[in-house]
């Protein structure tokens, strides 16, 4: 079985705030391309248009209707997108696990890794792993996963706002963070305290780095009072616009 590496200063991993996931898949396919071409692809797809279509990736986005408390004891229906990829954790069973030591741990930032030369696709690691976070690839024989896109955050030959993952580069509506949430005071981890991240499953003691900022709770908007929805009066200044503004304006008011 593979042995861990001393615990690690450096922890690289993913902040993912579920207020503003809207489930758009960017993430997904932006790591689909990202590593179907480079160092750790391909990630193969069979009958993808068709019925029961079936492949690798190492980003999934699930959707769940869950009830939010109101005041009152009232309770609402909330939408929430979740994506799901390797918590990269600080003692991860699916690389104690693995017979041939493929599955490794770096002890320099923390990133875990699968080496596709030593990998014999028994899939343990994939029996071992609570979060679903391992892939085998039919084509290769072998188990794929989330890198952080190691391959790109120490490419030198990007410039450095483009040394992230490609995940956090494509997020529409910067849901995705990266960083060092082993320095706390990064950025990231300031990101975690202050909206009350957390991990994912803490009683498993696998220790993911990754974290979760939990949906902020929502207004009723049925609790607005009438008035407040009532249009305001306009306050336009015609004699501040423009000859043909102004000419617009008669016209649309007649």
């Amino acid at each position: 079985m593979t042995t861990l590496p001393p615990p690690s200063p450096r922890k690289l991993g993913l902040v993912i705030d579920l207020d503003i996931c809207v489930g758009c898949h960017a993430c997904a396919v932006a790591c689909k391309e990202w590593n179907d071409g480079g160092e750790f692809g391909p990630l193969p797809d069979k009958d993808p248009y068709g019925a029961e279509p079936h492949g690798v990736w190492f980003n999934r986005v699930h959707s769940y209707s869950v009830e939010q408390a109101l005041p009152d004891d009232v309770t609402r229906e909330l939408t929430v997108h979740f994506p799901r990829s390797c918590l990269h954790c600080e003692t991860p069973a699916c690389v104690t696990v693995c017979p041939t030591g493929a599955s490794y741990k770096r002890a320099e930032d923390g990133i875990v890794l699968v080496d596709a030369d030593q990998c014999i696709g028994c899939q343990l690691c994939s029996w071992a792993c609570p979060y679903g976070a391992r892939e085998f690839s039919e084509q290769k024989g072998t188990m794929q996963k989330c890198t952080l896109c190691v391959d790109r955050i120490y490419n030198e030959t990007l410039d450095e706002a483009d040394r992230q993952p490609a995940c956090v580069m494509a997020c529409p509506t910067r849901a995705r963070h990266f960083g060092d949430l082993g320095d706390e005071n990064s950025a990231i981890s300031q990101l975690v305290a202050e909206r009350g991240g957390y991990a994912l499953m803490p009683e498993f003691e696998y220790k993911p780095v990754n974290r979760y900022l939990p949906p902020r709770p929502r207004r009723d908007g049925c609790d607005a009072k009438p008035e407040s929805r009532e249009p305001r009066e306009a306050t336009l200044d015609q004699d501040k616009l423009p000859g043909a503004l102004r000419w617009l304006d008669r016209a649309l008011s007649r």
